[in-house]
Order: C-alpha cells, then sequence, then structure tokens
C-alpha cells in the first residue's frame, strides 16, 4: 500500500534531483533535496486537513486531485505563482517577469520580497478562516475541550467567524501603517494592499467554501429524496460527484495554494533559481499529496480522532505566523516546527484516547 501510494513521488524525487544536476551540477542537487524537506515541513498539515475533504470525494476526483491538482500544485503554484506576482505587483508584462526570473535574480526575489505583505495578507486571512469555522463549531469531539467547548458555544453567534477575521485584518493593516509611517514612503501604500489582498483571501475563502458546501448540500438532499425522505437503509456515506465534488476539489486548489505561499517566500533564503525552486517545491507537493492520499486509503483519521483538530490548530498558528510576517521575518524552522508539534501532540493524544478505549 505504501508503495502504491507513493510511487509517483519516488518517480518525480528521481526525475526532480537528476533535472537538478544536468540544470546546474551536484550543487543543484543538494538545493532541490533541501527546497522539498522544507515544502513537507511546512505542509504536513496541509496533508492532513486535505485528507478530512479528500475522503468526501469518489474515486475519480480524487484521482484528479493527484493528478490534475499536482500539475496545479507544482507548475501552477510553485513555477508560474512567483512570476504572476511579478508580473502584477511591478507592473510587468508576463514575458518580462519571466526574463527577470531566468536573467536577473537578484532584482526577481527583490520584487517577490516586495510583494510578500499582499501575499501573506491573502494566505494568511484563508488560512484564519478555516481555523475560525473549525473551532467555533460545535463538534462531538474535542481535543482541548477547556477551550473548545466556550469557542462553540461563541460560535452560535451568526457571521462571528466573519467578524473576528475582519478585526484581525483591521488589526494587521494598522500596524503594518504603523510601520510604513515610520519607514518613509517606500511602503507607505502597503497598508491599503494589505486591507485589501486581505479581504480578497476573506471573500475567496467564503465564495469557494459557500459553493461546496451549497452543493454538497443539494447532493445530500437529492440522495436522501432517491432513499425515500432521507433514510440511509445502511448504506456508506454519499462520495461526492458532479458540482459538488468539482467545488470541493476547487477549494482544495485553494487552500493548498495558501499553504504554499510561505512555502515559495521561505525558498528564496535556499535559493532565487526559479527552476531549482521549482524542483525542489515540487518534489514536496508531491509527497504532501501522496500522503494526503495515504491518510485517506487508511482512514487515518477515523483512527487518530484528534489528528484534525491538530492540524487545524496549526492552520491558525500558520495564518497567525503569515500575519505577524508582514512586519517581522519568522524563521521557516519555526514555521514548520509549530505544525509538526502540534500534530505530534493531537497524534499521541489519540493513541492515548485509542489505549484507553480498549483497555
Amino acid at each position: 500500500m505504501l508503495w502504491k501510494t507513493f510511487r509517483w513521488a519516488f518517480a518525480v524525487t528521481a526525475v526532480g534531483l537528476v533535472g537538478g544536476v544536468l540544470y546546474d551540477g551536484w550543487t543543484a542537487l543538494g538545493i532541490v533535496a533541501v527546497l522539498a524537506v522544507l515544502e513537507v515541513s511546512l505542509s504536513f498539515d496541509n496533508a492532513v486537513i486535505n485528507a478530512g475533504i479528500l475522503k468526501k470525494l469518489n474515486a475519480f476526483w480524487q484521482r484528479i486531485f493527484l493528478t490534475v491538482g499536482i500539475l496545479i500544485a507544482v507548475f501552477g503554484m510553485r513555477l508560474l505563482f512567483p512570476v504572476v506576482i511579478v508580473s502584477v505587483s511591478a507592473r510587468l508584462a508576463p514575458h518580462e517577469a519571466v526574463r527577470l526570473a531566468l536573467t536577473d535574480k537578484e532584482r526577481y526575489q527583490e520584487l517577490v520580497t516586495d510583494a510578500h505583505p499582499s501575499i501573506a495578507a491573502f494566505g494568511g486571512m484563508f488560512l484564519l478562516m478555516i481555523f475560525l469555522d473549525f473551532i467555533l463549531e460545535d463538534r462531538e469531539t474535542k481535543w482541548l475541550g477547556r477551550v473548545e467547548r466556550p469557542l462553540a458555544r461563541l460560535g452560535r453567534i451568526d457571521m462571528l467567524s466573519v467578524c473576528v477575521a475582519l478585526v484581525v485584518l483591521l488589526v494587521t493593516s494598522m500596524t503594518f501603517a504603523t510601520q510604513a509611517h515610520q519607514h518613509g514612503g517606500h511602503h507607505a501604500d502597503k497598508a491599503q494592499t494589505v486591507l485589501v489582498s486581505g479581504v480578497a483571501g476573506l471573500v475567496t475563502y467564503l465564495v469557494v467554501h459557500g459553493l461546496s458546501g451549497f452543493f454538497e448540500a443539494r447532493l445530500a438532499g437529492e440522495e436522501g429524496g432517491e432513499e425515500g425522505g432521507g433514510a440511509t437503509s445502511g448504506r456508506p456515506a454519499l462520495a461526492l460527484a458532479g458540482r459538488a465534488a468539482f467545488f470541493t476539489f476547487l477549494y482544495l486548489e485553494v487552500l493548498d495554494a495558501s499553504f504554499s505561499f510561505d512555502g515559495v517566500i521561505g525558498a528564496f533564503a535556499v535559493t532565487n533559481d526559479i527552476v531549482l525552486m521549482a524542483l525542489g517545491l515540487g518534489i514536496g507537493a508531491m509527497y504532501v499529496r501522496s500522503l494526503t492520499v495515504y491518510l485517506v486509503r487508511q482512514g487515518t483519521l477515523d483512527d487518530y480522532v484528534y489528528l484534525e483538530h491538530g492540524a487545524h490548530y496549526g492552520i491558525g498558528a500558520l495564518a497567525a505566523v503569515l500575519l505577524v510576517s508582514i512586519r517581522y521575518e519568522v524563521n521557516d524552522i519555526v514555521t514548520g516546527l509549530i505544525g509538526v508539534t502540534l500534530i505530534g501532540a493531537a497524534f499521541w493524544s489519540s493513541v492515548r484516547l485509542n489505549r484507553a478505549t480498549a483497555g
């Protein structure tokens, strides 16, 4: 099972490492390997969250996630996304942005770094909404009961997550505006950019997640009608297909994009070569996708019930890191360790629960 699920990840690893050597010699091999490890460490909680969503889809859409989805993840987010950001933020033609990426790597890195506030605001708000909607929902299974029970009661207030997110965004943009004022006019227009980008991230979440939920509920209603007023007759949970599956897949891709923001920006600490960056981050993305499918097929989230809780807390931490990074530099090692630590704690709590139940 392990080999079957990860065989494409192993193949991509071999091709990526060889491609790095052929492109820029043996030094490139080490750079590609480091970037792959960086991507996996930063996105482990992404795999857990994705697995919780992917298990709702039917087999066809799961294959789409691992095939078409990985092409979007590797070529779209890890190769084209930085170029698009440079093109939009610096108001350059796309071909000019590509030329910079290949021939003037220092200037290209400078432009991507300059666009970091808007990237962090968009991704931070999207991830913050995921965390808030999870933590404010009254769930049967609770990991940190003393925290989650009162928050679940607060979650009964309509649109509370949106209100909290907007307050966080306002505080973030005002904090950045203070920094801009202190440092002069170079960043004078960035506070507005942060505010607009954050609102865009919030709206994107509401639209994509809302459409996914709408078609999922509609499909469940149609299935219930066919079975006679909603009787399940012992049948397994409905696997999403059609428009419900499409918007769920779209939601997964936007989620993956939000997780990849810090990896793409952090990769510049290792190299500013866009080809090596795409190879290394692409390998890491492939492992994250394969791990997601593995978790679904093994039923890991059902066996270790607190894993999703730990991953969502990791999402909340990552959202905070992204928003803080607008003003302060945060080391990628810290970012990766936060997610791994939270998921590790949730896993251990799940193991203890399973032992107690079995005993």
